[in-house]
């Protein structure tokens, strides 16, 4: 477990993560999500990654209460990224330790989170599954 103390996101991030663009549909959004088996994207828009959006956030579109009324599907599924991805989104460094990274999804329940260099360019992406991954390499190489 020492060696997992100080491993960084950098030695276990996936390089060059699968992106979407802000004018993707919704329709072309989840026949990504369905392809892929991925459970979020970063958006980026003139390579700076300007949110978040995960089938959670697609998933929301189609919930309704009394102060909002469902839109016919074909309508919902013409909505672009941008209208349903969040673009306040938690993001990490390639220096951030992995102890910092369990934290963060955990406490916030998410699956995955973009690695962001300066000028909010996209290095790669972390996820649940690097994270554990490292956990399990750390475990069978510990001395």
């Amino acid at each position: 477990m020492d060696r997992f103390l100080q491993q960084t996101v950098g030695g276990h991030m996936t390089r060059a993560p699968k992106v979407v663009t802000r004018d993707l549909t919704l329709r072309e959004l989840c026949g990504l999500f369905e392809r892929d088996d991925f459970n979020a994207y970063p958006v980026e828009d003139q390579s700076q990654v300007i949110g978040m959006v995960s089938k959670f956030d697609a998933l929301a579109c189609f919930g309704f209460t009394r102060a909002r009324i469902m839109r016919r599907y074909d309508d919902l599924m013409k909505l672009a990224v941008m209208d349903v991805m969040t673009p306040e989104f938690i993001y990490v460094g390639t220096e951030t330790k992995l102890t910092r990274v369990l934290e963060l999804i955990v406490n916030h329940r998410i699956t995955s989170m973009p690695v962001i260099e300066s000028g909010q360019r996209l290095a790669g992406i972390i996820s649940r599954s690097d994270v554990m991954h490292a956990l399990q390499w750390c475990s069978r190489n510990s001395t």
